[in-house]
């Protein structure tokens, strides 16, 4: 399986552009989208529908009876919507149907339809999404990190890398370079809370007075839920007979 990372937002826009046969692509944006889908499932929200734009959550919204808007921009919750992008306003939502946008993680999950799987990661569910990767055999596994805003985020590197951990069998695993700088960014930083407290991001939430946020999502392998879109919906990965997804 070959094995590559995309590092910059820039990249995945151009990822977009085309069909990726073969791939399984997983979403990281540490702080805060998709720690707060996987929040979201493992307390029971059925579904989270992605989309790029505020206007196009409202839109989607008025199409989808009793959904709930969910996002930010700047960090913050947007003017009309019932949620922000902390992961502890995910968790009374059971049942629920949440449209959801954000600055980065949710054009970054747009940007892998074209890949054959789209799995939501966070470090939330780390061993969880490598059991997934690893149970579906793909030709080719590919990190996303969305990033902040225009430029790198040191938090997904570092979780792509800590992903990558679990595929370093060099004799079944082919790594692009892009793969061995986010595992060599992971191999100098052991605290994840550590680490997201140096990124630019998480100084951002700490300035804020959101430490409780960062922190929660610094927590490793705290849930065994796994996202996967299909069909333009973030729900919960169906598990396979006799498997551990």
């Amino acid at each position: 399986m070959k094995v590559e990372v995309i590092l910059h937002p820039a990249e995945f826009r151009d990822f977009a552009a085309s069909a990726h046969p073969g791939t399984v692509c997983v979403v990281f944006d540490v702080l805060r989208a998709t720690s707060s889908m996987v929040t979201a499932l493992a307390h029971g929200v059925s579904a989270l529908l992605p989309v790029a734009t505020v206007e196009e959550a409202f839109l989607l919204r008025d199409r989808t009876p009793g959904a709930l808007l969910g996002g930010e921009r700047h960090g913050d919750r947007v003017e009309g919507f019932d949620l922000g992008n902390s992961p502890a306003e995910y968790c009374q939502r059971q049942g629920a149907t949440i449209v959801m946008t954000t600055t980065n993680g949710t054009g970054a999950v747009q940007a892998c339809k074209g890949a054959d799987c789209v799995l939501i990661g966070a470090l939330l569910n780390l061993d969880a999404v490598a059991r997934a990767v690893a149970e579906r055999g793909a030709e080719r596994l590919v990190a996303v990190c969305a990033g902040t805003g225009p430029d790198v985020a040191l938090e997904d590197v570092w979780a792509a890398g800590a992903l990558l951990e679990h595929f370093g069998d060099a004799a079944r695993f082919d790594w692009s370079d892009s793969a061995r700088c986010a595992h060599a960014l992971y191999s100098q930083w052991s605290n994840p809370e550590a680490t997201l407290r140096a990124s630019a991001n998480g100084r951002a939430l700490l300035a804020k007075g959101r430490d409780a946020d960062l922190e929660w999502c610094a927590t490793l392998n705290l849930f065994g839920v796994v996202g996967e879109l299909r069909d333009g919906a973030v729900q919960a990965l169906l598990k396979k007979e006799g498997g551990r997804g």
